[in-house]
């Protein structure tokens, strides 16, 4: 079939609008119109190069380029045919994306840490995470996916692993968003930080991840939310969505911090700056108090690998640092909890959206994601 797409030719280039063509979905695939897909900074990741593989790194996983690429790993939409083998989806579901694919099979599936799922390997590779063949073209060649989902696609052939059967009564631009951004944020606090009841917890960075970050250690019941971003516009979001004190700057928080908590600092700060950089974690481990958690959330540059830590500080007073992806989430079992949440108004998810644009639009959104106008921005097809 042919349909319409946003690809992606190399580094420092602009989203353009193409048609392409897909072939049917064979065993395991399933097509899927996308409905909705959200404008998340992780594609911006790979426009600017923070997320493209190294030549050496590419050349280990046998391909010369992941360009073109169909962008895109945020979305909700309407399966329309299923191959061979497919069991959990039929034609007329409605589904959320999974940007981490969850076999079911592998060891960190079957221990419940689906977020680290072994079919992730193939997400950055070329061709289908079932075979490793193509059923994406555009000019004739073919063309790679983000995350393997393509959600800036109208249409796309997707692993039955990478989608989530959810109601058919839920709002599909709501789905969309908790299929990264929310569950990812609020995951980042209420999982990984394991935010407490009565924790001070330091959240960098408010855009479409750190918002939900606020909101997630809001609802495990901390008792100071610290909302640090530069853009007046977001630190007012985020005292919509729980923070109880914002500032400008990681520099003009921490003796504010210092007072709040009698001088212990913050139980748990999470990062979610829409690029880490190694010298900001300075200040973060700075922030965090004795016995406390930084969870660092944001992506950095593929090649960043120094960053400022007090190693002295770091043993002495018992502080740890973790990674996360997906908010350490389970997709198939979290992205359904989350829309329950909201169903039954208990999580803010319409009140993420700033703007809705279409599909020929998508340059417009994320310009407007760079100068800090959205908390998030979404394509509806």
């Amino acid at each position: 079939m042919k349909t319409r797409a946003a690809v992606l030719w190399g580094t420092n280039q602009q989203w353009q609008v193409e048609e392409i063509d897909i072939d049917p979905p064979r065993v395991g695939e399933v097509l899927v119109e996308w409905k909705v897909a959200g404008l998340c900074h992780s594609d911006e990741h790979m426009v600017t190069g923070d997320m493209v593989p190294a030549p050496e790194m590419l050349a280990m996983m046998g391909i010369d380029s992941i360009f073109p690429l169909i962008g895109g790993h945020e979305g909700a939409g309407v399966v329309l045919e299923v191959g061979a083998g497919v069991t959990s989806l039929a034609a007329g579901d409605h589904v959320s994306a999974s940007f981490v694919p969850a076999c079911g099979r592998c060891r960190y599936c079957c221990s419940g840490r689906q977020n680290l799922c072994d079919a992730t390997a193939g997400t950055l590779g070329g061709g289908m995470i079932t075979d490793g063949t193509h059923r994406h073209f555009v000019r004739g060649e073919p063309v790679g996916l983000m995350a393997k989902i393509g959600t800036f696609s109208n249409h796309a052939c997707v692993s039955e692993n990478s989608l989530i059967k959810v109601d058919d009564d839920l709002p599909l631009d709501c789905v969309a968003l908790v299929s990264c951004g929310v569950a990812t944020g609020w995951g980042s606090a209420t999982n990984r930080a394991a935010v407490a009841v009565g924790d001070t917890v330091v959240v960098v960075g408010i855009g479409g991840i750190g918002i939900n970050a606020v909101q997630g250690a809001k609802m495990a019941g901390a008792k100071h939310v610290i909302a640090i971003d530069p853009i007046e516009f977001k630190r007012e979001k985020a005292m919509e969505f729980g923070a109880t004190h914002t500032f400008a700057s990681m520099e003009d928080a921490i003796f504010a911090i210092a007072g709040l908590t009698n001088g212990q600092m913050a139980d748990k700060v999470i990062m979610t700056p829409s690029v880490l950089h190694g010298d900001l974690m300075g200040l973060a481990l700075s922030m965090t108090g004795k016995g406390g958690t930084c969870v660092v959330t944001a992506i950095a540059p593929m090649t960043q690998s120094q960053a400022a830590v007090n190693l002295f500080e770091l043993a002495m007073w018992n502080k740890e640092i973790k990674g996360t992806i997906f908010g350490s989430l389970n997709p198939r079992v979290d992205i359904p909890k989350l829309l329950g949440l909201y169903r039954e108004g208990q999580l803010k998810l319409d009140e993420l959206i700033t703007k809705r644009y279409t599909l020929d639009q998508i340059n417009d959104g994320y310009e407007a994601m760079r100068n800090g106008e959205n908390i998030r921005g979404v394509i509806v097809y």
